[in-house]
C-alpha cells in the first residue's frame, strides 16, 4: 500500500472556494536525503491548502504554511534511507486537487548556482560530490569547477527533462583546463534525453564541467540539477531482473573505473520500476539501473554464442541475460517446450534504459526462422508462439543497427502467456489530466479504460482504500467494450481529506478461480513537444483521491419513459438544483455514450437556468439493450472549475417501432404528384404516428400524415412550383413520432427518392404549303406509315426533347416537324 505524509490545516469557519489549484513549480526542485529542507509550492488558488499529498515514503512534512493564494511553504524532512530519484506529489485543497508536480532526492548536499559563471575562464568553484542546482537561460552556459587528483573518477549526471518542468534537452560535458572536452554527453539511454559523463582524472588539476541546452536555447523554466562527484555510473546490470525476495550477484558494466559484483537482495514483492543503485566505497550513483522483479529464473550468457550450435541453453519458462558486446556481437539462446503452450517472448533492453534496439529471430530446431520482431514492444521486441511440437526452439538478439558495447545489456523473458488487465483512466478534455476531487454531498465521474491481455469477457470494478464516507458505483465493462464510466460518490458528512485509492478491474467470471484483476496506472504528461506530443510522462500506480468542500449545485437527468429507438433522436432532459446565489451557466455532457449512440457536447444550462436539454442520435444499428448513462457538468465555482456528475440512469435502446419501403417517385415542374411508402409496425403502439416527409427538394412540397399501428400504405401527395429544380434527390427520409407515456418516441427513417424532371416540350402543328396550279398527276397509292418498336419511340422522344431544349436555349420559336 502506498503511505504518504501530510500536516492537515485547521479550516476557517468561512470556506474559501479556490477550486481545481494549480501547481505551478517546486524550488528547490530536490533537497538531500537525511536532513530537512524548505520547500515553495508555487502556482495558483492555493489559498485553502490544507496538505501535501507525497505518493512514496520516507517524506515527512514538518511545517506547512499558506503564503498567499499563489505560494506555499512547507518543510520537508527527508528520510535517510529514502529512496534516491523522482518523488511524486500534490497540493490539496479545501476546494481541490492539484496538478502532479515531482521532487527529486539525492544523496549529495545541494549547491545552488551563483552567476557569473558563463564564462569559461570564471567558473563557480564547487566541491568534489554535491549536486548543482540552476537555470539555463537563453544561449546560456554554465560553467563549474573540481578539483582532481590523477586516477580519481570523476562523474556529473544532469536531470533536466526528467524534473519534468519544460522541454528542456541538456547537454554535459567534462574539460580539462586547457578547454579540451574529456567527454561529452546529449542524451544517454540510461537516463533518457538527459546526459552523463564521467572520467577517470588523466592528472592532478582541475576539470570544468560545462552544462547548457544541446542546441544553445533556455529560459526560466530550465531547472536542472547536476550531480558531480566520484560515485560510480554503470550503464548496463546483468542480470537485470530476478526472483522476488531472492539474493542474486550482479554485474555493473560501463563504468570508467572497470566492472564490478555486488550482491543484492530482492523485494519480497513485484515493484513497477524498481531500480538498483550501484554502490562503491566513494560513493551511491545518484539514479538506478532498472532492473525486473519477475518470478523467473535467470540464465546468463556463456559466450560463445554466436550461433545456433553455441547457444546458451535452458528450459522455458526462463529469463535469458546478456550483452551485446561488439558491433559483430549476436547472441543465441537455445530453450525446450511442449507442444500447446502458448508462450510469450519479450525483449527487455530500452525498457531497461539499455543502449540496445533489440531484433529478435525464433528458430525451430533444424534452425528454420518461425518468426522475427523489431519493435512490437515500443522500441523492444515481443513475439507470441504457439509451440507447434515438443522439442527445442533457439532465440538470436542482436541490434538492429548492428551496434554493441558495454551499455547494450538485454534480459529475454520467455514465459507463459499469463491473463492480466491494464487499466487507466481517460481524459474527459484532451490533454487535461483528469484530478478526483468530490465535492461534499455530490459525486464525481471517472472514465476507466482496459486492456485485456490474454482473456476476454466483462469486467466487475472495486475501489479500494477510498476517503471516508466515498463509495463507487459502477455498471462493469460489457465484454466488447474498452471503456467503463464509474461514478465516486461523497456523503454530505465525509470529511475533507485526501488519500491515496485504488480502483481495481476483475473478469466477471464466477466459473474462473482467480480470475485476472488489474489495477489503475495513471501516467501524467508533464512536458509535451510539437502537436502535443507527449515528451516527459511520469506514471503513479495509486489514484489521489480527495473529498472537497459542499459546491453549490447538483445535477440530475430526467429518466426517459421512452426509448431511443435505433435511427431515432431524442432530447435529454438535464436539471441542476442550484442554491439561490449561484447563476453561473454549467456545461453539461453525457460521460459516456453508448455503443451507436452520439450526443451534443456543446450544451450548457445558461446562467440563471436550471435545465437544457442534450440532443441525442442513434446510429440504425446502435446496441439494443439497456444503457446506464450519467451526465458530468463544469461550472467556475468561486475563482475556479469544479466538475461533478449526476446519477446513473437507463437509457433503453430498442428496434424501431415501425419500417418503411419507399416506392421511387417522379414529378414535373409545377404539377402534382404522389409518393407511396409501404409500411410495417413490427412494434404495437397506441394511437396514431404523426410523419413528416423531409428532405424534398427546393419548392416541392407536401403536408404531413397519420397513421395507426394496422396502417400497411402511405401516399404522400406532391406539389412541384414551376420554378423547383429539376434533377434526382436521394435523401427523402420520414420523421415518425409515436407518443408513448406521454413522451415522444422519434424515428427517422430513410431513405427514398424523387425525380423532378421539365415538363415536355408542347406538340406544334406545321403550318399549310402554298397552292400552286399544275397539270393533274397521277395519285400513287400511299404507303402505310412505318410502326416503330417502343425502344426506337424513345430514342425519337429523346432526340426531339434534346432539338426542343436547345432551340429555346437559343431563344428560337421554331420547334421541329413532329415535335410530340
Amino acid at each position: 500500500m502506498i503511505r504518504y505524509f501530510a500536516l492537515i490545516l485547521i479550516c476557517a469557519s468561512t470556506p474559501v472556494m479556490a477550486a481545481s489549484p494549480v501547481l505551478s513549480n517546486i524550488l528547490p526542485r530536490g533537497a538531500q536525503r537525511g536532513i530537512e529542507t524548505e520547500v515553495l509550492f508555487n502556482g495558483q488558488r492555493l489559498e485553502d491548502a490544507q496538505e501535501l499529498m507525497i505518493y512514496e515514503p520516507g517524506i515527512e512534512v514538518t511545517e506547512f504554511t499558506v503564503v498567499n493564494g499563489g505560494q506555499v511553504k512547507a518543510k520537508l524532512k527527508i528520510a535517510a534511507d529514502c529512496v534516491l530519484g523522482t518523488k511524486h506529489l500534490r497540493v490539496r485543497t479545501a476546494s481541490g486537487l492539484s496538478d502532479l508536480r515531482t521532487l527529486s532526492v539525492s544523496a549529495l548536499p545541494t549547491v545552488m548556482e551563483v552567476e557569473p559563471n558563463s564564462e569559461f575562464k570564471q567558473p563557480q568553484a564547487v566541491a568534489n560530490n554535491v549536486t548543482v542546482e540552476g537555470i539555463i537561460q537563453n544561449e546560456d552556459v554554465d560553467y563549474f569547477v573540481v578539483e582532481a587528483k590523477k586516477g580519481d573518477r570523476i562523474s556529473a549526471e544532469v536531470e533536466g527533462i526528467r524534473l519534468g518542468d519544460f522541454l528542456f534537452d541538456p547537454y554535459v560535458a567534462i574539460l580539462n583546463e586547457a578547454r579540451f572536452e574529456l567527454a561529452t554527453s546529449d542524451d544517454a539511454a540510461l537516463i533518457w534525453q538527459d546526459g552523463v559523463v564521467s572520467i577517470i582524472a588523466p592528472a592532478d588539476g582541475k576539470y570544468i564541467v560545462q552544462i547548457r541546452e544541446s542546441s544553445y536555447g533556455g529560459n526560466g523554466s530550465c531547472f536542472y540539477r547536476c550531480h558531480i562527484g566520484n560515485y560510480p555510473r554503470p550503464s548496463a546490470i546483468v542480470p537485470s531482473g530476478g526472483k522476488p525476495g531472492q539474493k542474486v550477484a550482479v554485474k555493473f558494466l560501463g563504468d570508467v573505473g572497470g566492472e564490478f559484483t555486488r550482491e543484492i537482495e530482492i523485494p519480497a514483492k513485484a515493484q513497477p520500476d524498481y531500480a538498483v543503485f550501484a554502490v562503491d566505497d566513494r560513493g551511491i550513483a545518484p539514479s538506478g539501473n532498472r532492473f525486473r522483479i519477475v518470478d523467473l529464473e535467470n540464465s546468463i550468457e556463456q559466450e560463445p554464442n554466436e550461433s545456433i550450435q553455441q547457444a546458451t541453453k535452458a528450459v522455458a519458462p526462463i529469463a535469458f541475460n546478456g550483452v551485446l558486446s561488439s558491433k559483430t556481437d549476436a547472441d543465441f539462446f537455445g530453450f525446450k517446450a511442449i507442444k500447446g503452450q502458448t508462450l510469450e517472448i519479450h525483449v527487455w533492453a530500452r525498457r531497461l534504459r539499455s543502449e540496445l534496439d533489440p531484433l529478435l529471430i525464433l528458430y525451430n530446431a533444424q534452425g528454420g526462422a518461425i518468426a522475427s520482431n523489431d519493435d512490437n514492444a515500443g522500441p523492444d521486441s515481443y513475439l507470441r508462439f504457439g509451440v507447434p511440437e515438443d522439442g527445442e526452439y533457439f532465440l538470436e538478439v542482436r541490434d538492429h543497427l548492428h551496434r554493441g558495447g558495454n551499455a547494450f545489456h538485454y534480459r529475454i523473458e520467455v514465459s507463459p502467456l499469463v491473463a492480466e488487465s491494464l487499466l487507466g483512466v481517460s481524459e474527459f478534455v484532451q490533454y487535461v489530466e483528469p484530478k478526483v476531487a468530490i465535492p461534499q454531498g455530490n459525486r464525481f465521474p471517472l472514465l476507466i479504460n482496459a486492456n485485456r491481455v490474454g482473456f476476454g469477457g466483462a469486467l466487475d470494478f472495486k475501489g479500494l482504500d477510498l476517503p471516508a464516507g466515498v463509495t463507487v458505483e459502477s455498471f462493469g465493462m460489457a465484454a466488447d467494450q474498452g471503456v467503463a464510466q464509474l461514478i465516486l460518490a461523497a456523503t454530505p458528512e465525509a470529511p475533507l481529506a485526501g488519500k491515496f485509492s485504488q480502483i481495481t478491474g476483475t473478469l466477471a467470471d464466477p466459473n474462473i478461480p482467480n480470475p485476472p484483476t488489474g489495477e489503475v496506472r495513471l501516467p501524467t504528461v508533464l512536458v509535451r513537444g510539437q502537436n502535443q506530443i507527449p515528451f516527459w510522462t511520469e506514471q503513479t500506480f495509486a489514484l489521489a483521491t480527495t473529498v472537497t468542500q459542499r459546491v453549490p449545485f447538483t445535477l440530475e437527468i430526467v429518466e426517459p419513459k421512452v426509448p431511443l429507438v435505433q435511427g431515432g433522436q431524442m432530447a435529454l432532459k438535464v436539471v441542476a438544483t442550484r442554491d439561490p446565489e449561484f447563476k453561473a451557466p454549467i456545461k453539461i455532457e453525457l460521460i459516456l455514450n453508448p455503443n451507436g449512440v452520439n450526443s451534443s457536447r456543446e450544451v450548457s444550462i445558461a446562467e440563471g437556468q436550471n435545465e437544457a436539454l442534450i440532443s441525442m442520435n442513434s446510429a440504425g444499428n446502435a446496441q439494443v439493450k439497456d444503457h446506464k448513462i450519467a451526465v458530468r457538468g463544469e461550472a467556475t465555482v468561486g475563482n475556479g472549475p469544479v466538475m461533478v456528475c449526476s446519477k446513473f440512469v437507463t437509457l433503453r435502446v430498442a428496434e424501431p417501432y415501425v419500417k418503411f419501403t419507399y416506392e421511387a417517385a417522379a414529378i414535373e415542374q409545377g404539377a402534382d404528384s404522389e409518393l407511396f411508402v409501404k409500411l410495417e409496425s413490427p412494434v404495437a403502439f397506441p394511437g396514431n404516428a404523426t410523419v413528416q416527409l423531409l428532405g424534398l427538394p427546393n419548392k416541392v412540397t407536401t403536408t404531413p400524415a397519420e397513421f395507426n399501428k394496422d396502417a400497411k400504405e402511405l401516399v404522400f401527395k406532391l406539389k412541384a412550383e414551376a420554378d423547383a429544380p429539376p434533377g434526382l434527390n436521394k435523401s427523402l427520409f420520414c420523421q415518425v413520432i409515436v407518443t408513448e407515456n406521454g413522451e415522444p418516441v422519434i424515428h427517422n427513417i430513410g431513405t427514398g427518392q424523387i425525380r423532378v424532371d421539365k415538363p415536355l416540350p408542347p406538340k406544334s402543328t406545321p403550318a399549310p404549303a402554298p397552292v400552286v396550279a399544275a397539270a393533274p398527276m397521277p395519285t400513287p397509292e400511299a404507303a402505310p406509315p412505318k410502326r416503330l418498336t417502343r425502344l426506337e419511340q424513345l430514342r425519337l422522344d429523346q432526340e426531339l426533347r434534346v432539338k426542343a431544349q436547345n432551340a429555346a436555349a437559343a431563344g428560337g420559336d421554331a420547334k421541329p416537324a413532329g415535335a410530340q
